[in-house]
């Protein structure tokens, strides 16, 4: 129980930061060992994240017809990442980056690159200059994401600020750039959530769900807040750190 709380904590907190939600499950389990985190666990945990987007964003996704240019675009973006996820699943090779080595370094690289990606003009809003060209940019920066440590909402919000969107407007288009890759891993795995002959499995799967949701929810929240008043550079530092002792560990 308490490997549930623990992992959905760092799903909810480090899938919406630029920190990489991936790269941080891998170094707990193998840190601490932990048993839970089966296949079904790692679902639901992005179910939670999911549901928590969308329920965020409610009022666009209710006013479909309202923004639905602005969805169009977000599909269009996360096309390629989800062609290239599916085939590296299909052919396994994902699990040749799922190693503290590639972490680390992914982790320090990327945390530079976010930090010069900030200190780019702010000008461009999603409203009015998001259009398919930035779509595709981003979008396949997005495929970086595949690998732990680049971090999917990091590599997004690099490469909108890359293209002088605004701080608070990139963090956006990352959040809705979520929810279709979210949404594909969500039903992927559906099955194996809610048809599960084991009750226990089942249980632990709805918890967390249930906790990745109300720490996801929380972090989209406060880190727009945080955003609106202060630069990237506390998750640069934070990603430089953790990765230096990361290779501290692997090579010493």
């Amino acid at each position: 129980m308490i490997e549930i709380f623990i992992l959905s904590l760092v799903q909810g907190i480090t899938e919406f930061l630029p920190i990489s939600s991936s790269s941080h499950l891998i170094i707990m389990s193998n840190s601490l060992n932990f048993n839970e985190q089966s296949l079904s666990i790692d679902v639901s945990l992005h179910i939670g994240s999911f549901i928590a987007v969308v329920f965020y964003f409610y009022e666009e996704i209710i006013n479909f017809f309202d923004n639905k240019i602005l969805f169009f675009k977000i599909f269009f973006s996360s096309i390629p990442a989800m062609i290239i996820g599916f085939v590296l699943v299909k052919l396994e090779l994902i699990e040749l980056f799922r190693n503290i080595e590639v972490i680390a370094w992914m982790t320090i690289l990327f945390g530079i690159l976010l930090f010069i990606s900030d200190k780019f003009e702010l000008k461009k809003e999603i409203k009015s200059d998001f259009n398919y060209k930035s779509a595709i940019i981003i979008g396949l920066f997005q495929i970086l994401s595949l690998i732990p440590g680049v971090s999917r909402a990091g590599i997004t919000i690099t490469a909108a600020r890359l293209l002088n969107f605004k701080r608070v407007d990139a963090a956006k288009i990352s959040f809705l750039l979520s929810i279709p890759i979210l949404g594909a891993v969500s039903i992927f795995g559906l099955y194996s959530i809610f048809f599960s002959d084991n009750i226990e499995i089942a249980k632990l799967n709805l918890l967390s769900m249930f906790l990745s949701f109300l720490f996801s929810l929380m972090t989209i929240k406060y880190f727009l807040k945080y955003i609106n008043k202060f630069s990237l550079n506390l998750f640069v530092y934070y990603r430089i750190c953790l990765g230096l002792i990361l290779l501290a560990l692997t090579y010493l």
